[in-house]
């Protein structure tokens, strides 16, 4: 497998007619986010229509329609996917073996609807210097699962985290120390379009993680997972040649730089736990529900 690899996901003709998903839209980004955080919030007990679109300041048919449009389900539907047990139904019937999508690259169908992305990892040298000679341009933006801070280089984004739960003095503190020795500048313009990109599910990004290895190793089989699907962190460590590495393998998944788009969130505990999430475990739940909820939608239309 080369470090370099062009990946394009499954066509609607594959898999049926995706929900379409507003982009370019920052308010919309954040209803969405806040009714995924109200849903996670308070998943235990159900809470009615009216009672989220209230929480989130729309009428209920409004809140109805984009929700039912950005999601390709209802509220009361997705619910179902917040559900304690959802995790081990998707091991059980979801499961992904990932030998053919490893093997022929990063070629499967593993991507955002119509998503384009170019895969150029930094070199190892580049990672043994930490950055040093690296200009890296960060913002901070509104996304569906929370406020999100983007970083990228000219060769293409970087680091992607997620705030809602961790913050974001800490959050931005914790991406700075991945490239110590880089200069980092706030340059939100010169990022904004692979990020609405990301979060509209159409058009191109590239990506330029910077990490070890066997880092990059454990991020290209995150990438051979089909959205909608998930594995185990031992069925990493199984298809990358190291079947005992399954804590290495764990460490790697919670380092991944770039978050959402290299889909460390699909990755899980044999025994159906979702294990950790470096982000915060409501934000990994409501991107598995999420997913789970658009491929079904996909495969019934």
């Amino acid at each position: 497998m080369t470090a370099e690899t062009q990946l394009r996901p499954e066509t609607a003709a594959q898999t049926g007619t995706a929900p379409e998903i507003p982009g370019g839209d920052p308010f919309a980004h954040e209803l969405i986010a806040a009714a995924l955080a109200y849903l996670e919030a308070h998943r235990t007990r159900q809470p009615g229509l009216e009672e989220v679109a209230a929480a989130i300041g729309l009428s209920p048919a409004h809140f109805q329609r984009m929700f039912s449009r950005w999601v390709g389900v209802s509220p009361k539907r997705y619910l179902q996917y917040l559900t304690l047990d959802h995790a081990k139904r998707l091991l059980a019937e979801r499961f992904t073996l990932l030998d053919a999508a490893y093997e022929t690259g990063l070629s499967g169908p593993s991507r955002l609807h119509d998503l384009f992305l170019r895969w150029e990892a930094m070199t190892p040298g580049t990672y043994a210097r930490r950055g040093a000679g690296l200009e890296i341009a960060h913002g901070s933006f509104a996304s569906p699962f929370g406020p999100a801070l983007a970083f990228g280089t000219e060769h293409g984004l970087c680091g992607l985290a997620f705030t809602a739960e961790t913050g974001a003095e800490a959050s931005f503190a914790d991406m700075a120390a991945r490239w110590p020795e880089a200069r980092l500048r706030e340059a939100p313009e010169l990022l904004r379009p692979w990020v609405e990109a990301a979060f509209s599910g159409r058009g191109e990004i590239a990506l330029a993680p910077m990490g070890g290895p066997f880092q990059i190793k454990v991020w290209e089989a995150l990438m051979a997972i089909p959205s909608g699907q998930v594995t185990t962190y031992s069925e990493i460590a199984r298809v990358i040649g190291h079947p005992r590495a399954v804590r290495a393998v764990g460490t790697a998944v919670g380092r991944n730089p770039i978050s959402f788009l290299i889909p460390c969130h699909r990755a899980m505990r044999r025994d159906g736990g979702l294990g950790g999430y470096h982000w915060g475990l409501g934000v990994k739940r409501s991107m598995l529900a999420w997913e789970a909820a658009r491929a079904d939608a996909a495969s019934a239309a």
